[in-house]
């Protein structure tokens, strides 16, 4: 892995650890929570490769435990997932947008299997609260991530939608 990746991939994990500390736009619906933002370094880390998405949101699960506890640290573990199947869809090709749409619902349904345990077979906070409400909160920060992306595109500093193949093959 180059400087660069190495620097950036840092930078995304330190974001993903602050954000639930620093975002106070919160949407809290037990067992649900929603920390607007949370999502974005994780989409521009699949831009970067598994390694990085993984990282990342390794970085968010530790986030979200220290800040919100032991099982929305569990629901942010499934950012290293959803991150590491977006990044390989990435780098099949896919547009994030795409991607996005594809990785909401696996969003959705990996927390509601984190959170069974902790709420049982209670369809409304499983599928409804839990399920929908990640898969909504997935596509708001893709909206997020998809203006980031495109500004930095324009800056000339980084081109992740058209240079992502060359982005994750620089090691």
């Amino acid at each position: 892995m180059n400087t660069k990746k190495l620097t950036i991939m840092s930078l995304l994990t330190a974001l993903a650890i602050v954000i639930p500390f620093a975002v106070f736009f919160k949407v809290i619906i037990p067992p649900f929570t929603a920390t607007l933002g949370s999502h974005v370094p994780m989409f521009i880390s699949m831009f970067f490769g598994p390694e990085v998405a993984i990282m990342v949101g390794l970085g968010s699960a530790l986030g979200f435990f220290l800040n919100l506890g032991p099982l929305v640290g569990a629901r942010a573990f499934m950012h290293v997932f959803v991150g590491l199947i977006g990044a390989k869809l990435i780098k099949k090709g896919m547009s994030f947008g795409k991607v996005s749409a594809i990785t909401a619902p696996i969003h959705g349904l990996l927390e509601v299997l984190v959170i069974i345990p902790f709420v049982g077979f209670d369809v409304y906070n499983l599928l409804i609260i839990t399920g929908i409400g990640t898969a909504l909160h997935h596509s708001a920060d893709a909206i997020i991530s998809y203006v980031i992306i495109k500004t930095l595109d324009k800056s000339k500093q980084f081109n992740l939608m058209t240079d992502k193949q060359e982005i994750q093959n620089n090691k």
